[in-house]
């Protein structure tokens, strides 16, 4: 017994696949749309935070870090930088740039007030807890 491909059953199973593929996506549009608001952490923006994002953006940091991911792999992931050294290390860190450290990348001195330092931590305790369902991975052991 010879089944032959005929044009109908090729146009059945596209327009099949075409509907499948768009219910799928409605499906998941949906879910993200019904579980993104607690886990994008938008209870907690404050001015600070936002001042904080707006130095992060204006000295060009994901020129350099990644953030949550994104960004240039020059320098450290910072999404997790609060957890890891903490408030008080990310100011000092932060003023005694560049190190001089013959050998290692440096990080150019911005020059931040002590305003804008505390500004930055917000957004980085901010980030830090984003909910992103541990992405990226940690890959330091």
């Amino acid at each position: 017994m010879s089944t032959s491909f005929t044009a109908s059953m090729a146009r059945n199973i596209f327009y099949g696949g075409s509907v499948f593929c768009v219910l799928l996506f409605l499906a998941l549009t949906f879910d993200t749309t019904r579980t993104l608001p607690g886990r994008d952490n938008s209870a907690n923006l404050t001015p600070a935070v936002v001042r904080g994002k707006h130095l992060w953006e204006v000295n060009n940091c994901i020129g350099c870090h990644t953030l949550l991911g994104e960004g240039a792999y020059f320098a450290p992931e910072l999404g997790n930088v609060y957890l890891r050294r903490g408030p008080e290390f990310i100011k000092i860190w932060m003023k005694a740039q560049p190190t001089g450290s013959p050998g290692r990348r440096q990080m150019p001195q911005f020059n931040l007030s002590d305003d804008e330092l505390n500004d930055m931590v917000e957004f980085f305790k901010y980030v830090s807890e984003i909910d992103t369902n541990n992405w990226p991975p940690n890959i330091e052991g």
